[in-house]
């Protein structure tokens, strides 16, 4: 009790309570503190989820019976799988798998249930996407589960058959042939180097522009910069310029570490995806800009800049498969510029495609780019005035 009594009597006591007073006052201070973390923890739940789940399916069924329809009711009764394309030719379906609009592709073929009746063993195509390696192999696990489950419901057991002739005991009634596209291997650092790659570059853009604009307010000499002739748009671009070119250099070694090092291929346009780096870098730059002219220091740019990228990257899909998320996730992660950049980068790096199948997301990061830059400018320039 002495103890105590002597503590609350100290000086140490007093400036504890002295500096707790000015942490209460300082309102932005506890805003930071409570609200970032408590937003980050909901997006961290709901977005890192292990599960492989809401799989989209796509379906060519030449067959078209009862029985080959019952196999595709087995591939989405239970949620891994989402029917999302019913196509007519294998041409179709591969289209489809190489725009991202489906995952996984299946393809029975028009002899299926002939082969069943007449005890040997029907193939069905699987094409998987392999450009993430994780999901790829987990989809056709989940895919030869389905498929043995089902042969076991269709009656007779193995070892024979309707037609009475005996079967090798050893046959499947139904043989998934699984082929997966663009990367055979399912080599994972060929998902997470573009992923890498994109989140790299956001930090480094908007932390390193965000820095070099409030270093000038906290050391005075932005008041110097509106004492000589220049206009506030030379100001800014004079500071935009240097970044931008350090920045592409970026983009041009994290290429080169991820082609010698860990062997991703480059399978589309080079000079697009220079340009498409270019806007995206321009992104960066504007969020940090805009950062910087709503801090006023560097401290708190860096807390708002943390608040706000690493939800960006959670729902980006760099890291965590999106479709695994819950759906009010992913249509929020379509006004997430990093998304749209890590579906680039890996459609231009591991697939090839090139503008005609990445418009949309290269028109969603041209409307950022502009936007922002436009915002940040124009809140940096109301500042020197």
């Amino acid at each position: 009790m002495k103890l105590l009594n002597r503590l609350l009597e100290s000086r140490l006591w007093a400036l504890v309570i002295k500096e707790i007073n000015q942490i209460l006052k300082n309102k932005q201070l506890i805003f930071l503190l409570l609200f970032p973390p408590t937003v980050q923890l909901l997006v961290f739940g709901f977005a890192l989820n292990p599960d492989v789940q809401n799989l989209k399916l796509g379906i060519v069924d030449y067959a078209n019976t009862n029985t080959s329809r019952e196999l595709v009711s087995a591939f989405t009764e239970n949620r891994i799988f989402i029917a999302k394309y019913y196509g007519i030719s294998q041409e179709s379906l591969g289209e489809q798998v190489q725009e991202g609009q489906v995952t996984a592709g299946l393809v029975i073929p028009p002899d299926f249930d002939r082969d069943l009746r007449q005890g040997q063993t029907a193939e069905v195509q699987v094409l998987i996407d392999g450009v993430d390696a994780n999901t790829a192999g987990i989809a056709s696990g989940y895919i030869r589960q389905i498929v043995n489950q089902y042969s076991r419901q269709l009656g007779p057991p193995i070892g024979s058959s309707q037609s009475g002739r005996a079967r090798p005991s050893q046959s499947p009634l139904i043989e998934p042939q699984v082929k997966f596209l663009y990367n055979p291997g399912l080599v994972s650092s060929w998902f997470f180097v573009p992923g890498v790659l994109a989140t790299v570059l956001l930090l480094t853009s908007t932390l390193v522009s965000s820095a070099t604009v409030v270093r000038e307010k906290d050391t005075g000499t932005l008041e110097q910069l509106l004492m000589t002739p220049a206009a506030g748009w030379e100001i800014l671009l004079a500071k935009v310029v240097p970044l931008f070119v350090l920045l592409m250099g970026d983009v041009i070694l994290a290429l080169s570490v991820g082609r010698l090092v860990f062997g991703v291929p480059f399978r589309g346009n080079f000079l697009f995806f220079l340009v498409i780096s270019s806007l995206y870098v321009f992104v960066g730059i504007g969020i940090g800009i805009l950062l910087a002219t709503i801090s006023r220091s560097q401290q708190q740019a860096q807390l708002t800049s943390f608040f706000i990228n690493l939800p960006l990257i959670q729902l980006s899909g760099a890291l965590a498969p999106i479709d695994s998320m819950p759906l009010a996730f992913q249509y929020l992660s379509l006004l997430n510029p990093l998304r749209h950049f890590v579906a680039i980068a890996r459609g231009v790096l591991l697939k090839g495609i090139g503008f005609g199948v990445l418009w949309p997301n290269v028109l969603a990061l041209s409307i950022f780019a502009v936007v922002l830059l436009t915002v940040s400018m124009n809140r940096f320039r109301a500042q020197l005035s």
